[in-house]
Protein backbone atom coordinates (compact mmCIF):
# COMPACT_ATOMS: atom_id res chain seq x y z
CA UNK A 1 0.00 0.00 0.00
CA UNK A 2 2.96 2.18 1.04
CA UNK A 3 4.98 1.80 -2.25
CA UNK A 4 1.72 2.27 -4.19
CA UNK A 5 1.11 5.57 -2.85
CA UNK A 6 4.98 6.31 -3.14
CA UNK A 7 5.06 5.24 -6.87
CA UNK A 8 1.25 7.48 -7.37
CA UNK A 9 3.40 10.20 -6.09
CA UNK A 10 6.04 9.77 -8.28
CA UNK A 11 4.15 9.55 -11.41
CA UNK A 12 2.27 12.74 -10.75
CA UNK A 13 6.14 14.65 -9.60
CA UNK A 14 7.08 13.96 -12.96
CA UNK A 15 3.82 14.77 -14.85
CA UNK A 16 3.66 18.33 -12.92
CA UNK A 17 7.79 18.73 -14.02
CA UNK A 18 7.24 17.73 -17.85
CA UNK A 19 3.82 20.75 -17.95
CA UNK A 20 6.05 23.19 -16.39
CA UNK A 21 9.02 22.49 -19.33
CA UNK A 22 7.07 21.71 -21.59
CA UNK A 23 5.97 25.22 -24.08
CA UNK A 24 2.62 25.43 -25.35
CA UNK A 25 2.56 25.46 -29.52
CA UNK A 26 1.61 29.38 -29.13
CA UNK A 27 4.00 30.61 -27.29
CA UNK A 28 6.02 33.31 -28.21
CA UNK A 29 9.25 31.96 -29.76
CA UNK A 30 12.73 31.99 -28.15
CA UNK A 31 15.84 33.79 -29.07
CA UNK A 32 17.11 31.76 -32.08
CA UNK A 33 13.88 29.72 -33.01
CA UNK A 34 11.57 30.37 -36.30
CA UNK A 35 8.28 31.98 -36.53
CA UNK A 36 4.98 30.90 -36.41
CA UNK A 37 5.20 31.17 -40.20
CA UNK A 38 7.28 29.65 -42.69
CA UNK A 39 11.00 31.50 -42.08
CA UNK A 40 14.96 30.71 -42.28
CA UNK A 41 16.50 31.79 -39.17
CA UNK A 42 13.52 34.18 -38.26
CA UNK A 43 13.57 35.55 -41.99
CA UNK A 44 10.31 35.07 -43.64
CA UNK A 45 10.56 37.35 -46.94
CA UNK A 46 12.63 35.46 -49.70
CA UNK A 47 11.56 36.86 -53.15
CA UNK A 48 11.96 36.75 -56.52
CA UNK A 49 11.55 40.18 -57.71
CA UNK A 50 9.97 39.91 -60.89
CA UNK A 51 13.51 41.07 -62.71
CA UNK A 52 15.29 38.69 -64.52
CA UNK A 53 13.95 35.12 -65.59
CA UNK A 54 13.80 32.94 -62.66
CA UNK A 55 11.49 30.41 -61.79
CA UNK A 56 9.35 30.74 -59.70
CA UNK A 57 9.05 34.09 -61.36
CA UNK A 58 7.95 36.28 -58.50
CA UNK A 59 6.85 35.54 -54.78
CA UNK A 60 8.12 34.07 -51.78
CA UNK A 61 10.64 31.43 -52.45
CA UNK A 62 10.08 29.60 -49.14
CA UNK A 63 9.14 25.58 -49.52
CA UNK A 64 8.97 23.18 -46.78
CA UNK A 65 12.48 21.22 -46.16
CA UNK A 66 11.92 18.59 -43.88
CA UNK A 67 10.27 20.06 -40.96
CA UNK A 68 12.41 23.55 -41.70
CA UNK A 69 12.19 25.51 -44.54
CA UNK A 70 14.44 26.64 -47.76
CA UNK A 71 14.36 28.99 -50.32
CA UNK A 72 14.66 27.98 -54.10
CA UNK A 73 14.88 29.49 -57.49
CA UNK A 74 16.09 29.22 -60.57
CA UNK A 75 18.13 32.11 -62.46
CA UNK A 76 17.57 31.05 -66.70
CA UNK A 77 18.90 32.73 -69.53
CA UNK A 78 22.06 35.70 -69.49
CA UNK A 79 20.58 38.13 -67.84
CA UNK A 80 20.28 40.41 -64.20
CA UNK A 81 18.33 38.00 -61.49
CA UNK A 82 16.81 39.93 -58.45
CA UNK A 83 15.89 37.75 -55.05
CA UNK A 84 15.89 40.02 -52.24
CA UNK A 85 15.48 39.17 -48.37
CA UNK A 86 13.99 42.21 -46.40
CA UNK A 87 16.17 42.01 -42.94
CA UNK A 88 12.98 43.34 -40.66
CA UNK A 89 10.52 41.05 -42.93
CA UNK A 90 8.55 43.98 -44.52
CA UNK A 91 10.25 46.53 -46.24
CA UNK A 92 9.72 49.98 -44.59
CA UNK A 93 11.85 47.86 -41.84
CA UNK A 94 15.46 48.66 -41.57
CA UNK A 95 18.25 47.02 -39.24
CA UNK A 96 21.77 49.07 -37.88
CA UNK A 97 24.24 46.74 -38.58
CA UNK A 98 27.23 49.22 -38.07
CA UNK A 99 28.29 46.77 -35.07
CA UNK A 100 27.89 43.40 -36.72
CA UNK A 101 30.81 41.68 -37.50
CA UNK A 102 28.86 40.15 -40.97
CA UNK A 103 26.40 36.52 -41.35
CA UNK A 104 26.58 33.51 -42.09
CA UNK A 105 24.93 32.02 -45.35
CA UNK A 106 23.99 27.86 -45.95
CA UNK A 107 23.71 27.76 -49.39
CA UNK A 108 24.17 25.71 -52.40
CA UNK A 109 24.89 27.48 -56.10
CA UNK A 110 26.01 26.07 -59.13
CA UNK A 111 27.14 29.26 -60.32
CA UNK A 112 29.00 32.50 -58.79
CA UNK A 113 26.41 34.88 -57.97
CA UNK A 114 26.63 38.27 -55.84
CA UNK A 115 25.07 40.18 -53.13
CA UNK A 116 24.31 43.47 -52.20
CA UNK A 117 23.52 45.40 -49.05
CA UNK A 118 21.04 47.86 -49.94
CA UNK A 119 20.45 50.67 -47.92
CA UNK A 120 16.81 52.08 -46.79
CA UNK A 121 17.59 55.68 -48.44
CA UNK A 122 19.32 54.20 -51.72
CA UNK A 123 17.49 50.97 -52.34
CA UNK A 124 16.26 51.00 -55.74
CA UNK A 125 19.11 50.68 -58.56
CA UNK A 126 21.75 48.41 -59.62
CA UNK A 127 24.67 50.79 -58.27
CA UNK A 128 25.05 49.46 -55.02
CA UNK A 129 28.15 47.55 -52.65
CA UNK A 130 28.64 43.89 -53.46
CA UNK A 131 30.09 41.00 -52.06
CA UNK A 132 30.78 38.07 -54.20
CA UNK A 133 28.70 34.62 -53.15
CA UNK A 134 30.91 31.84 -54.52
CA UNK A 135 29.33 29.10 -56.26
CA UNK A 136 29.86 25.94 -54.53
CA UNK A 137 28.80 23.44 -57.66
CA UNK A 138 25.80 22.26 -56.04
CA UNK A 139 26.96 21.48 -52.62
CA UNK A 140 25.47 22.96 -49.31
CA UNK A 141 27.92 24.63 -47.52
CA UNK A 142 28.30 27.18 -45.25
CA UNK A 143 30.21 30.24 -45.43
CA UNK A 144 31.10 33.72 -43.40
CA UNK A 145 30.38 37.13 -45.05
CA UNK A 146 32.46 39.77 -43.43
CA UNK A 147 31.00 43.59 -43.52
CA UNK A 148 35.04 44.93 -43.35
CA UNK A 149 34.43 47.59 -45.97
CA UNK A 150 37.57 46.13 -47.92
CA UNK A 151 35.09 43.01 -48.41
CA UNK A 152 32.44 45.04 -50.67
CA UNK A 153 32.88 46.37 -54.12
CA UNK A 154 30.79 47.17 -57.02
CA UNK A 155 30.39 46.50 -60.66
CA UNK A 156 30.88 48.70 -63.17
CA UNK A 157 28.60 47.25 -65.49
CA UNK A 158 25.55 48.35 -62.42
CA UNK A 159 27.41 51.48 -61.16
CA UNK A 160 29.32 53.04 -58.78
CA UNK A 161 27.15 53.60 -55.34
CA UNK A 162 26.77 57.43 -54.42
CA UNK A 163 26.99 56.48 -50.35
CA UNK A 164 29.58 54.68 -48.26
CA UNK A 165 29.33 51.64 -47.34
CA UNK A 166 30.15 52.45 -44.14
CA UNK A 167 26.79 54.39 -44.37
CA UNK A 168 24.90 51.57 -46.06
CA UNK A 169 25.30 49.43 -42.60
CA UNK A 170 23.60 51.69 -40.56
CA UNK A 171 20.06 51.88 -42.47
CA UNK A 172 20.08 48.27 -44.08
CA UNK A 173 16.68 47.50 -45.62
CA UNK A 174 17.35 44.41 -47.32
CA UNK A 175 20.44 41.39 -48.57
CA UNK A 176 19.81 41.36 -52.13
CA UNK A 177 21.19 38.41 -54.51
CA UNK A 178 22.24 39.15 -57.88
CA UNK A 179 23.20 37.22 -60.67
CA UNK A 180 23.93 37.44 -64.82
CA UNK A 181 23.96 33.45 -65.16
CA UNK A 182 21.87 30.94 -65.29
CA UNK A 183 22.10 29.23 -61.51
CA UNK A 184 20.60 26.57 -59.37
CA UNK A 185 19.90 28.25 -56.02
CA UNK A 186 18.73 27.19 -52.34
CA UNK A 187 19.23 28.82 -48.96
CA UNK A 188 19.18 26.79 -45.74
CA UNK A 189 20.33 29.81 -43.43
CA UNK A 190 20.95 33.30 -42.45
CA UNK A 191 22.53 34.61 -39.24
CA UNK A 192 23.53 37.85 -39.00
CA UNK A 193 26.39 38.73 -36.40
CA UNK A 194 24.38 40.51 -33.61
CA UNK A 195 20.66 41.26 -35.17
CA UNK A 196 17.73 39.39 -34.74
CA UNK A 197 14.73 39.91 -37.11
CA UNK A 198 11.11 40.31 -35.48
CA UNK A 199 8.85 37.69 -36.89
CA UNK A 200 5.62 39.36 -38.07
Amino acid sequence: MRLAFVRTLAILASLLMFSLVSSPANAAPRPGCECSTPSIDRFQQWLASGEGTTVPPTGNLLVPEGHQYAAKVTFLNAEWHVVVVWLGNQFEAQADLSRSAGFWLTYRATDDLYVQLRPASHWSGGDKWLTLVPSTRGKLVTKFFSFKPRNWTSLPELGTPAYSFASALTEARGLVFVGKTPNRLEFRGLRVDGYRPPCL
